[in-house]
């Protein structure tokens, strides 16, 4: 992965990482999932979202509005 991505949100569950992914979509913010989880055991390991260093911001506060 190239260095100006930045992991902005991590996670084990695959439909919540793809829920996040289509939020950051639709605001105009291009994100990339790494589904970093074992394929034998999906218990172990992380989901992490990443987007550009320049959309940190924008993409901090919309996960955070998504959670609360």
């Amino acid at each position: 992965m190239e260095k100006d991505w930045v992991n902005v949100f991590t996670t084990n569950q695959a439909y919540l990482a793809e829920m996040i992914k289509d939020v950051l979509a639709d605001n105009d913010i291009q994100a990339v999932i790494m589904n970093k989880q074992d394929s034998a055991y999906i218990t172990i390991g992380d989901i992490e979202i990443y987007v550009k260093a320049e959309n940190v911001i924008k993409a901090k506060f919309l996960i955070n509005k998504l959670q609360n």
